[in-house]
């Protein structure tokens, strides 16, 4: 054993300049994958869910199932002491275990696991006892030819996720496995493996814990898939078991995709690797829809393939042809002893779950009285700051102007805001009693989010804000009038663009002092009269 540290000191890579691995691609190797277990959509009826008539596309039923790969948030590897850390200089964070040298032996990450569990409750799935596999194959990312994973007894199963519209997307498996180094590829015009000159590979994401989360071909729009994934990054975020990056690929989206006539068995399957964001999720599901329509309809038939998909030209492009029946040769790993989580610890974990992004919406739209599906309610709770609305509203504000507030004026704040809760609070309902305009409380809102809170009372006083009375504001619309009869005769005739230039005439005159809701109203009443 005392041999080990000296031949990982020879093999480590730091001795290696420019501290990457090199490695000449050759065209004879190639990386080869399993057929998915999950996900299969070219099995006479593997899901039940069955397209409506507005989701068909020229008459074809699409079938999309998700495998996304999420990077757990540890500080360190699934079976090792090195860091989990992003943007590190190139194989600093290395070891014998990720390097597979002999005598190195695995020790599993008890808070990866903890991780792992808490994303499968909040996926509603059902933690069972696993076993780790070795899944072999030879690619030079993968120091050790063969990736610790989880084959036919995964820890989270039998699981689903809802989306709007009380869509459910069925979730196949949770499970948890290790990520393989990241390959550079230098020479060609694209920077991928084909046509490259040579490649340097850094395993500092070699051994980094990883839940790969399969969903059932359930999905029947890219929009639900975008959906999909938005929903799993705001679970990921909640639960804090990832940070859920694309643009660092701390979470990435394989896409599978198959057509087929409503009523008749689903198509041949296409899957598209690592697309790295939501918009991209969609544009490769419907580009390789309409690829698949547009063979199928042409006389061709649709071949099980693996494609990559090129964002700046809008396509897929083929990475290899798919095989019916790869071998792995899956063992289970033997360093490794079967895991098998008890109630107890199971239990805790779930009584440990926060409250999830749907269930906040739904608290967030009662309080409010706006809809779980508006944009407001959906970025409040994106950003976390739905709780601050919250505390608004315990303090006596009107929690409806609250929401548009933190919505508007909140972007650059932490999920606790500077301003104090009563501050917003007043301001509320100076505008929802009439002491201050709209436009004059977006003033007074940017100025307490710039200093941190204020007297909004003292704050409008200081800057002449004062509502004006009915009386002087009608004189404002009377004299609005008869300088533009134009504009008035336009608007009394149904030509609803007309008010625009008497609203914006009464403000001027008023110096943004009048209400411009209180200024339509007037129109509208003396139009109606």
């Amino acid at each position: 054993m005392r041999a080990c540290p000296s031949v990982c000191k020879f093999w480590h890579p730091r001795w290696v300049k420019p501290r990457c691995f090199k490695w000449q691609p050759n065209s004879s190797v190639r990386r080869e994958r399993e057929p998915k277990r999950a996900c299969v959509v070219n099995a006479a009826n593997p899901s039940s869910v069955v397209a409506t008539a507005e989701q068909l596309i020229d008459g074809w039923e699409l079938v999309v199932g998700l495998e996304v790969h999420v990077e757990l948030a540890t500080r360190t590897k699934l079976f090792s002491a090195s860091a989990n850390r992003f943007g590190d200089e190139p194989n600093t964070h290395i070891d014998p275990v990720t390097l597979g040298l002999p005598g190195a032996l695995p020790v599993l990450n008890r808070h990866a696991v903890e991780l792992a569990m808490r994303l499968g409750l909040a996926l509603n799935c059902r933690v069972q006892p696993c076993t780790f596999h070795r899944k072999n194959y030879f690619y030079p990312d993968l120091p050790k030819a063969y990736q610790v994973s989880q084959y036919d007894q995964p820890l989270n199963v039998d699981g689903f996720l809802m989306l709007p519209g009380d869509v459910r997307i069925g979730i196949e498996r949770a499970h948890l496995e290790e990520d393989t180094g990241k390959s550079t590829h230098f020479g060609g015009a694209e920077g991928r493996i084909a046509g490259s000159e040579y490649s340097l590979i850094d395993f500092n994401r070699a051994g980094v814990p990883l839940v790969e989360i399969v969903s059932r071909p359930d999905i029947r729009t890219s929009e639900q898939a975008k959906q999909y994934v938005s929903e799993l990054r705001a679970i990921l975020l909640a639960v804090g078991a990832s940070d859920a990056k694309m643009e660092e690929g701390s979470m990435r989206c394989d896409v599978n995709v198959s057509v087929h006539k409503p009523g008749t068995a689903f198509g041949t399957r296409c899957e598209i690797k690592n697309v790295n964001s939501i918009r991209a999720v969609g544009r490769a599901i419907d580009y390789e829809a309409r690829r698949q329509i547009d063979i199928i309809t042409s006389g061709g038939a649709i071949k099980q393939q693996t494609l990559h998909w090129d964002d700046a030209a809008g396509r897929t492009n083929v990475l290899r042809t798919k095989e019916d029946a790869d071998d792995y040769r899956y063992f289970l790993e033997p360093d490794l002893v079967p895991l098998a989580p008890d109630t107890a610890w199971v239990e805790r974990v779930r009584a440990a779950l926060p409250p999830l992004p749907a269930a906040r919406r739904e608290a967030l739209a009662s309080l409010t009285g706006q809809a779980k599906e508006s944009e407001a309610v959906a970025v409040v709770v994106e950003r976390g700051q739905d709780w601050y609305v919250g505390e608004v509203a315990k303090v006596g504000g009107d929690a409806a102007r609250a929401l548009v507030y933190v919505q508007q004026a909140f972007a650059d704040e932490p999920p606790s805001p500077r301003v104090p809760a009563g501050d917003i609070a007043a301001l509320t309902l100076m505008e929802k009693n009439a002491k201050i305009t709209s436009t004059q409380a977006k003033t007074l809102l940017a100025d307490l989010v710039a200093n941190g809170g204020g007297d909004v009372i003292a704050m409008a006083k200081a800057k002449g804000f004062e509502s004006m009375d009915t009386g002087a504001l009608e004189s404002l619309v009377d004299a609005a009038i008869a300088a533009d009869p134009d504009a008035w005769a336009k608007f009394k005739a149904g030509e609803q663009k007309a008010i625009g230039a008497l609203v914006g005439a009464v403000m001027k005159s008023s110096k943004g002092k009048a209400d411009g809701k209180a200024v339509t109203a007037l129109l509208q009443a003396k139009a109606n009269t």
